[in-house]
C-alpha cells in the first residue's frame, strides 16, 4: 500500500460516518498531512465547509453550534491544552477528536475531565504523522532540522526534541503500515544510532502489543541513516522536472510558490505540484529538462486543438457539449498554463545563473577523477562575474569533499578567492562541512573509489559514456538499495538493534535519512520500485532538502557549535 493511500483512508475514516456541516480543525503539522493527499473540491464533497487551524480557532468565541467539529491533531500538550479551553466552553454543536499519534492515558483523563457538557462523540488515533509527498516518499518537516548536526552536549533539550519527533514519525509509517520491522543504522552516526534505538525500544518494549501485527513471512527492514554520509547530493544542481523546481524555485508540501518570481496573475501565484491530482507531471516528473520542453510543448498543441474546436460552436448541441466539458477545459487551461510558467521560470533562472556552464563542472566533480583539471575549472568559474555567490560556494564545498586529503593547498588557494570573491562567504563555512561530512566522517563509497565492485562499475560506466553530462550523478542510496536488493549489506557498517536480525531478502524496506532527503533520491527510488525487484522501498526524512536548505542547516549547526568548540 502507499503512504498517500494510507493517509486518504484514515482521512475518509474521519469524515464518511459524521453525516451534516463540518469544520475540520488542523495544527500546524496535520495541515501538512492533509493538504497533500486530499484536495479542497474534495473535502467540500465531504462536506466540510471550513478548515481551520486550531490556534487561531482558540481565539474565536462566536457559536457554531449547527457545525460538526472534526479536529485532527498531533497529541501534543500544547493541543490538548488548547482542547481542554475549547472544551470547557463549547462553540460546536458535537467535538469528533482525532490524533496523528499514540496519545498518552493521563491526555485522554484531562480531555474526559474537561468535557462537561458531553459534546465529545469519540476520540480515536489515526496514524498519519507524516506528510506523504509521493506514493513512496514522506518527509516529516521537522524544525530545527540543523539540530542532527550538534554533539549531544550543545543543546541536549532541543535534541531530544527532534529525535522525538523522528521516532513519532517513524512509529506512525509503520502503524499505518501494519508492520513492526527489524531495524538496522549507519555506524558511523551517534543521531542514527540513537533514533534507531528509541524506535526499537518503543516498539519492541513500550508499545510491543501495539506493534503485534500479523507477522510476514520476512519482516520488514527500518534502515537509519544519516545525511552527511552523503553531503554531495544535497549540494548538485539538478536537471530532473520536481528535482528541478524545488532546487531553482522551492516545494513546500506539493506547492510552490511563485510570489517572489515574478508578475503572476492571482491564481497562479501557487501551484500544486502533485503525481496524484496532475497526471501529466505524473508522467513527467522523473525526465530531464530537455524533454520536459517538448513534452510541454505536445501539451499546449493538444490544448490548442480543443480550444480550436471549442470556438466552433455552431449548434445547441454544440453548446450543451461545450458547457458540459468546460469544468474539464479550465483544468486542462490551468494545468498547461501552470507547466508553461513554471518551465519558463526555471529557463530564466538556468540561464541567468549560468548554471549550464556550473553544472558541468558540479558533475566532473562528483563523479570523475581529475584533480588538476577540476581545480582549474572551479577556477575559472569562481574568476567568473556571471557566476552567484552561492554557485561559487557549492563548488568549492564540491571539490573541498573530493579533494580534501590530496590537495590541500589548493583548496586553500580556492578558500582564499572565494573569501575575496563572494561577499557573503561565510567564513569557515566549507571547513564546518568537511568537519562534519569529511571522507573519515562517512561510511558509503561516496565517490566509488573504495570499494574494488564501485571502481570496476565507474570504469566500466565511462567507457560506455554517459547519455547526458547533467545527469549522470548517482546518490549514495543507489548504491545502498541496490545492497540491499542483493543482500550485500555489511552487518559491520549497518548494524542491527537488539537481538532481532533479518532472516532472507526483505520484501519492504523503508529507509529513513536523518538530516533530510532530495528528490534525486526520491527518483531513485521511485525507479527501483518501478524495475520489479520484488523489494518495494520507501524513502523519508525529516525535511526535504535543496541546496539553500543544506547550506541554511549548515550555517545554523555551525552558529550553534561554535561557544561548545570554544569550551573545548
Amino acid at each position: 500500500m502507499s503512504l498517500v493511500t494510507a493517509v486518504r483512508d484514515y482521512i475518509n475514516r474521519m469524515l464518511q460516518d459524521i453525516s451534516g456541516m463540518k469544520v475540520l480543525i488542523l495544527d500546524s503539522h496535520t495541515v501538512s498531512t492533509v493538504s497533500v493527499a486530499y484536495s479542497q473540491s474534495e473535502l467540500l464533497q465531504k462536506e466540510v465547509f471550513l478548515v481551520e487551524l486550531v490556534d487561531s480557532i482558540s481565539k474565536s468565541k462566536e457559536s457554531m453550534s449547527h457545525l460538526k467539529a472534526v479536529f485532527f491533531l498531533r497529541p501534543t500538550s500544547e493541543n490538548i491544552q488548547r482542547l481542554r479551553r475549547q472544551l470547557a466552553s463549547p462553540r460546536f454543536g458535537e467535538y469528533h477528536l482525532f490524533f496523528s499519534n499514540l496519545l498518552k492515558d493521563t491526555q485522554i483523563h484531562n480531555l474526559a475531565d474537561s468535557d462537561e457538557q458531553e459534546v465529545v462523540q469519540q476520540v480515536q488515533e489515526f496514524y498519519a504523522d507524516f506528510v506523504a509527498i509521493d506514493p513512496y516518499h514522506f518527509t516529516l518537516n521537522v524544525p530545527s532540522n540543523h539540530l542532527y548536526m550538534l554533539p549531544a552536549v550543545v543543546d541536549p533539550p532541543s535534541l531530544q526534541n527532534f529525535c522525538d519527533r523522528v521516532v513519532d514519525g517513524i512509529a506512525a509509517v509503520f502503524l499505518a503500515l501494519k508492520r513492526r520491522p527489524i531495524i538496522r543504522y549507519q555506524r558511523t552516526s551517534d543521531i542514527a544510532k540513537r533514533i534507531a534505538q528509541e524506535t526499537a525500544k518503543l516498539m519492541y518494549q513500550q508499545e510491543s502489543g501495539l506493534f503485534d501485527f500479523r507477522r510476514t513471512e520476512v519482516s520488514p527492514l527500518l534502515l537509519v541513516i544519516d545525511r552527511r554520509d552523503d553531503p554531495l547530493t544535497p549540494l548538485l544542481n539538478q536537471w530532473t522536472y520536481q528535482a528541478m523546481v524545488h532546487e531553482l524555485i522551492g516545494i513546500q508540501d506539493n506547492k510552490v510558490d511563485l510570489r517572489s518570481t515574478g508578475k503572476f496573475p492571482k491564481d497562479q501565484q501557487e501551484v500544486v505540484l502533485s503525481s496524484e491530482q496532475d497526471a501529466f507531471f505524473k508522467a513527467n516528473m522523473y525526465e530531464n529538462f530537455g524533454d520536459i520542453g517538448m513534452n510541454i510543448k505536445r501539451l499546449v498543441d493538444e490544448f490548442q486543438q480543443i480550444a480550436k474546436s471549442n470556438q466552433n460552436i455552431q449548434t445547441i448541441e454544440d453548446m450543451a457539449k461545450f458547457v458540459d466539458n468546460y469544468p474539464e477545459y479550465k483544468k486542462m487551461q490551468g494545468n498547461v498554463s501552470k507547466h508553461v510558467t513554471l518551465v519558463t521560470e526555471m529557463s530564466k533562472i538556468v540561464e541567468e545563473r549560468k548554471l549550464m556552464l556550473v553544472s558541468q563542472t558540479e558533475q566532473e566533480l562528483a563523479c570523475n577523477g581529475g584533480q588538476v583539471a577540476a581545480f582549474e575549472a572551479v577556477t575559472n568559474l569562481l574568476n567568473n562575474e556571471s557566476i552567484c555567490d552561492i554557485d561559487r560556494l557549492r563548488l568549492v564545498m564540491l571539490y573541498a569533499l573530493r579533494y580534501e586529503k590530496e590537495s590541500p593547498v589548493q583548496l586553500m588557494q580556492l578558500f582564499t578567492k572565494l573569501a575575496s570573491r563572494s561577499a557573503k562567504y561565510k567564513p569557515g563555512l566549507v571547513q564546518f562541512l568537511l568537519k562534519q561530512a569529511g571522507v573519515d566522517k562517512r561510511t558509503g563509497d561516496l565517490y566509488g573509489n573504495r570499494d574494488f565492485l564501485n571502481i570496476a562499475r565507474n570504469m566500466a560506466r565511462g567507457l560506455k559514456g554517459v547519455e547526458n553530462v547533467y545527469t549522470q550523478h548517482q546518490p549514495l542510496l543507489f548504491q545502498t538499495v541496490e545492497s540491499i536488493t542483493k543482500g550485500r549489506m555489511r552487518d559491520v557498517d549497518y548494524p542491527y538493534v537488539g537481538n532481532h536480525f533479518q532472516q532472507g531478502r526483505p520484501q519492504e524496506v523503508v529507509i529513513f535519512i536523518v538530516g533530510g532527503t532530495t528528490y534525486e533520491e526520491s527518483r531513485s527510488v521511485a525507479l527501483q520500485n518501478a524495475s520489479n525487484s520484488g523489494i518495494r522501498f520507501i524513502l523519508g526524512g525529516s525535511v526535504v532538502l535543496n541546496s539553500k536548505r543544506f547550506l541554511k542547516d549548515l550555517e545554523e549547526a555551525q552558529r550553534m557549535a561554535r561557544p561548545s568548540t570554544t569550551v573545548l
